[in-house]
């Protein structure tokens, strides 16, 4: 497992991981948001309406409503990113993470707006009938590059399966593993439930779900987003007024921490400014998609005669899943103070680190060289060898590194018993044994720090029942869509045929990730966002001038249709 993290790790660390990527991203963002006059403030009135269904016609051609396409795109949005998501960001970069999770969702907005309108316009029907659509579609159409000569390079065609098939492995990364497992530990946490038991159960409701197609999707998904995200709602708020008294520190230091990166505190070792923008950004797009082109296989199933109606209906997405969502959980996150305190929790392989010799966080040399060390700024010699155990007890024990921070009042178990032995170690990563695990006091990340995070209110550890319950809804109904995405991917490059085996391999696939490490889980997920985020923003950038027109065409049919109402423009 480890040398199968580090392995994915290296892979994201070039890609999802690396500064270009964030660049990329906020960069389109910002063109768009530029180049359009910044649509998602101008416009976001006119979208409230259009999902009201007063831009409707009748005859209208789609398989779902705007507000059922919404919800179903939110239900691929709204999941883990919003409670583990943001918790990870947190936990990798401190404070200022939050901020540019919300500065990716307001340059997102307008991302998103682009890339569903342009996918709604070359939307197809598939041989069963119903809406097909996507960025492989317009990239088919729009990306070739003809000659001269009449000779055609098949650049789009060439992207479009690229995208198609690095939507099915994000179906995977993004909507199903992830998901999955988040569940698997957030009710592992709360109910104690064994990781098999939930995954075989929910395996099963999400087989009788999407066999249904897309029409069964919608509505069940269109009764469950409205649910979860008032319950999330009101037990956020609850921690968050709890915690009055921490709200202006916590806003203080999601914003100051920008400029100077995040100070050690509690058993944080520190955050660097370049860790938290690029884990923001990286967190951010994870949790609202807009740029990774997922969406718009959604919002292209929508009853709609203008494409910018539904660009329009897309652009709440960011808005709503990042800027209300994920700014809740990380006030709560933060005004809790859970983020900073080493809690009592099983250790993962992964996230376990041994170092020779003693380092004392509360000594400020010591916290020094780790904080460097964990931003790969220096080395520090691993451990290699055999630790004696007695009765769960380490003697002479050295420094253990467990979530970035040090760890404190270590056990070792087998069997859920404690441990009698010898445990090895190589190059600082513990050398697997049958049932054995490990654990002590550590700073969390993920579902389980956010779990924790609900306890600190008047609920007490009643809070935990509401994330639990939120992140089965949330997560569950993001399996649900992705499952949908990638179905149209393998549509569009195998056929109507293909979908039923792309079915069964997918709920395999979730039912194998719930007992599956997290950590590995999150890192392919970064790797599938970016392989069908880059194609998206390359083929976006280049239709740029096609988009312009599309708008100034829309706003002229608005006007002919409100007479006499104000009008936009661009």
């Amino acid at each position: 497992m480890n040398e199968l993290n580090n392995f994915l790790s290296v892979i994201d660390s070039q890609i999802g991981g690396s500064q270009w990527f964030v660049f990329l991203l906020l960069g389109t963002g910002l063109f768009f948001t530029i180049y359009l006059k910044f649509p998602q403030f101008r416009y976001l009135r006119h979208s409230i309406r259009i999902v009201r269904g007063k831009f409707d016609r009748k005859g209208d051609e789609g398989d779902t409503s705007h507000f059922q396409a919404l919800t179903t795109a939110l239900s691929g949005t709204v999941g883990t990113g919003n409670i583990a998501g943001v918790a990870l960001a947190i936990h990798l970069g401190g404070p200022a993470a939050l901020f540019w999770m919300l500065v990716t969702a307001a340059v997102g907005m307008t991302t998103k707006f682009v890339e569903v309108t342009l996918s709604h316009k070359y939307r197809e029907k598939a041989s069963d009938g119903s809406i097909a659509g996507g960025p492989m579609y317009y990239m088919r159409k729009r990306l070739n590059i003809h000659l001269k000569n009449k000779k055609v390079i098949k650049t789009g065609t060439v992207m479009g399966a690229l995208f198609a098939v690095a939507t099915i492995l994000s179906s995977f990364g993004t909507g199903n593993l992830p998901q999955i497992n988040s569940i698997a530990n957030s009710m592992f946490e709360t109910f104690g439930l064994n990781h098999v038991l939930t995954g075989g159960v929910l395996a099963v409701l999400l087989a009788m779900v999407i066999l249904g197609g897309i029409k069964r999707i919608a509505k069940v998904t269109s009764r469950l987003v409205p649910i979860m995200a008032i319950v999330y709602f009101l037990g956020a708020v609850m921690v968050i007024a709890f915690n009055y008294q921490n709200i202006i520190p916590s806003i203080a230091a999601i914003v100051g921490d920008v400029f100077t990166g995040t100070a050690a505190v509690g058993g944080f070792l520190g955050g660097s400014i370049a860790f938290a923008f690029n884990r923001g950004v990286n967190r951010g797009l994870f949790s609202n998609e807009a740029g990774q082109g997922s969406a718009p296989i959604a919002h292209a199933a929508a009853r709609a005669h203008e494409p910018v109606s539904e660009g329009l209906v897309a652009l709440l997405e960011p808005f709503i899943d990042t800027i209300i969502i994920c700014s809740l959980t990380g006030l709560v996150i933060l005004s809790s103070g859970v983020w900073q305190e080493k809690l009592p929790n099983q250790f993962q392989e992964t996230d376990l680190l041994v170092l020779e010799g003693q380092y004392m966080d509360s000594e400020p040399a010591d916290q020094e060289q780790l904080y460097r060390f964990l931003a790969g700024e220096n080395n520090l010699n691993l451990f290699t060898g055999s630790l004696t155990v007695t009765e769960g007890a380490i003697e002479n024990q050295p420094t253990i590194l467990h979530s970035r921070s040090v760890a404190e009042n270590v056990f070792v178990w087998q069997n859920n018993e404690l441990y009698t032995g010898a445990i090895q170690f190589n190059a600082g990563k513990l050398v697997s044994q049958p049932g054995l695990t490990m654990s002590g006091l550590s700073l969390m990340h993920s579902a389980p720090l956010t779990t924790i995070a609900f306890t600190r209110s008047w609920l007490g550890d009643y809070g935990k029942y509401i994330v639990a319950i939120g992140l089965l809804m949330f997560a569950f109904s993001t399996a649900i869509s992705w499952s949908y995405y990638g179905g149209r991917a393998v549509t569009y490059l195998f056929g109507i045929k293909g979908v039923i085996y792309y079915r069964i391999v997918y709920v395999i696939g979730f039912f194998l990730a719930s007992f599956t490490d997290t950590t590995i889980v999150w890192t392919l997920s970064g790797i599938t966002i970016a392989l069908m985020t880059i194609p998206n923003l390359i083929g976006i950038l280049t239709l740029h001038k096609e988009m312009k027109t599309e708008v100034q065409q829309f706003w002229k049919e608005w006007y002919e249709h409100f007479p006499g109402k104000d009008l936009p423009g661009i």
